[in-house]
């Protein structure tokens, strides 16, 4: 399959579904949804000292959001608010044709394929402003999480 939409490594990252589920009792959650497409992405987190101690999602979208969630869910334990900002500022500069963001998240490079096809951006960012937006509500619930 030669279409960059459906790449094996992007299958692989959604069907690994890393951090899929929900947090039992989350501190912060949020859900987003993608009205073009209909996909529907909730994170939850835990933060200690304003660092992500624990992240699950629960990904009701395409291929695209699912490989995306899967590699955050993977990977976002220790990372900070600034931290995730600087990432999706990562992979939003990678789906403009720029580098890939640099291990541990270096398997966003899978989506290199999908610079032509802006409408889809959307669906890669979207856990990425899930887990933005959960941290952001927590911070304005407990200054200083």
């Amino acid at each position: 399959m030669s279409d960059p939409l459906y790449r094996k490594e992007i299958l692989r990252l959604a069907a690994d579904a890393a951090g899929a589920g929900r947090l039992p009792k989350p501190a912060g959650s949020a859900t987003l949804f993608n009205p073009a497409c209909g996909d529907r992405v909730t994170v939850d987190v835990m933060l200690v000292g304003g660092r992500i101690t624990a992240l699950a999602h629960h990904t009701s979208a395409c291929v695209l959001a699912q490989a995306s969630a899967a590699i955050l869910g993977a990977d976002a334990v220790g990372l900070n608010r600034a931290e995730i900002a600087t990432l999706a500022a990562a992979v939003e500069s990678l789906l403009a044709g720029g580098a890939a963001p640099a291990a541990p998240f270096d398997s966003y490079a899978a989506f290199d394929g999908l610079v032509a096809h802006k409408p889809r951006h959307k669906c890669v960012l979207l856990p990425l402003q899930a887990a933005l937006e959960a941290m952001e509500i927590l911070e304005l619930s407990e200054p200083g999480a």
